[in-house]
């Protein structure tokens, strides 16, 4: 990875079509600095996004995660990555424990890793209170709360 730059957009471009959801996206976002992604409705962040991240390919350009092409290294991408969807996928039946300890199982987390991160994101996360509850019975916040969860499991590079 050179110069440390943990995050790389390079002329990425989605089309449906005739239109273009975005064109010739380029940036980078060097380790520790903090970025925001702001713009009007339409405009192309989730589908940018959804690119950065390997869920969505895009009809031109290239896209980095800690060095990893996104479309070749998907999976170490991954490995370093912490994203949450708009949308996130949650199991309603499962409770924030379970689906959490099922996450870091298939990310391959160690026992004792697993253990002492579910303890961190429960606390951060402010889950105590609906740990052992099922997620279809959380209100919309806790759902995000989870889902936010989700994403430092695992303690990634990339957030």
């Amino acid at each position: 990875m050179s110069n440390d730059v943990m995050i790389e957009a390079n002329g990425l471009s989605k089309y449906y079509r005739m239109f273009a959801a975005t064109e010739d996206v380029s940036f980078t976002v060097p380790k520790g600095q903090v970025c925001a992604f702001l713009g009007p409705n339409g405009a192309g962040k989730s589908t940018t996004m959804k690119m950065l991240t390997g869920f969505l390919a895009p009809s031109a350009g290239s896209a980095k995660i800690g060095g990893y092409d996104v479309a070749s290294e998907r999976l170490q991408a991954a490995e370093i990555l912490g994203y949450l969807p708009e949308n996130g996928p949650l199991y309603p039946e499962m409770t924030p424990a379970s689906f959490l300890k099922y996450v870091g199982e298939t990310r391959q987390m160690g026992k004792e890793d697993l253990a002492s991160r579910l303890e961190y994101v429960q606390e951060k996360c402010g889950l105590g209170s609906v740990w052992g509850k099922t997620i279809a019975k959380l209100s919309r916040g806790y759902r995000q709360r989870v889902g936010m969860a989700q994403a430092l499991l695992h303690d990634p590079e990339v957030l």
